[in-house]
């Protein structure tokens, strides 16, 4: 082990919180729960009218790795992201929305594979729940690797399940909510050379919500279009990819069937 990576300990983990009173104890608990101690959550909320603020108050009284804050007014996914990462203190940055679950080994395992690869961008494997919290059948399996140009033909880094260097973020933010914000942060990071490393194990739990970006699939596939663009794509290239976004995703949900 590097000298450098022994200093690289502390985990900082990013949560956006916007009316979520429905899921967001058992998203936290699942932070709580790892085996993994050594990380901070950085919660937000971004304007809740729900119980939100409340449940977030609670949990933090118990556990002091917890720190919450609220934006004056919405901001929106991306601006909360930013501000969550300009407020961590670790050289890690994970994120979890306020909706899906990690299982408890999750950084533990992402962790070590790091110590022994020296990887500086990792992510997961996903199992499925519906808002209910019922498991469907299908698993995501992920690639041990991903470069620049296979992430193109598909975004197969799901957010919540992402694990990455802290330094990346010094040039590199999170923009414009009306397109997969993340997703285009990946692009960016791999563009210039870094490859991320997929643990095909399903670590994180994620909740398919009717109300999420992906549950619109008209809208989804127009964010899909726009991160091409941003990336400045060309305009056909830009179709190209995202028509192979669109075959690869009915792959994936054909495989997620409800138990």
């Amino acid at each position: 082990m590097s000298s450098t990576f022994k200093k690289e300990k502390l985990i900082s983990i990013i949560m956006p919180a916007y009316n979520c009173e429905k899921f967001i104890e058992e998203a936290i608990t699942s932070v709580i729960e790892q085996t993994y101690k050594l990380w901070e959550l950085i919660v937000i909320d971004d304007g809740s009218r729900d119980s939100t603020v409340k449940i977030i108050k609670k949990l933090s009284n118990k556990d002091l790795r917890i720190q919450f804050y609220k934006n004056e007014d919405n901001q929106g996914v991306s601006a909360t992201r930013n501000r969550g990462i300009s407020l961590a203190n670790g050289d890690w940055i994970a994120f979890l929305d306020s909706d899906d679950i990690w299982e408890k080994t999750k950084l533990q395992k992402q962790m070590e594979y790091a110590k022994n690869t020296e990887a500086e961008f990792l992510f997961t494997g996903s199992s499925y729940i519906n808002e209910n919290g019922e498991f469907y059948q299908g698993k995501f399996e992920v690639p041990e690797q991903v470069s620049f140009e296979k992430l193109r033909l598909q975004n197969v880094i799901s957010c919540s399940s992402v694990l990455i260097k802290r330094s990346f973020f010094d040039t590199i933010k999170m923009e414009r909510d009306d397109m997969h914000e993340d997703y285009a942060v990946w692009l960016r990071v791999l563009q210039n050379g870094i490859i991320a490393y997929g643990l095909n194990e399903p670590l994180l739990i994620y909740r398919i919500s009717r109300n999420s970006k992906s549950g619109n699939k008209l809208k989804t596939i127009k964010m899909t279009y726009k991160v091409f663009r941003f990336i400045s794509v060309d305009p056909i290239r830009s179709i190209y990819y995202t028509v192979s976004h669109i075959i690869g995703s009915i792959k994936k949900y054909r495989k997620i069937i409800k138990s």
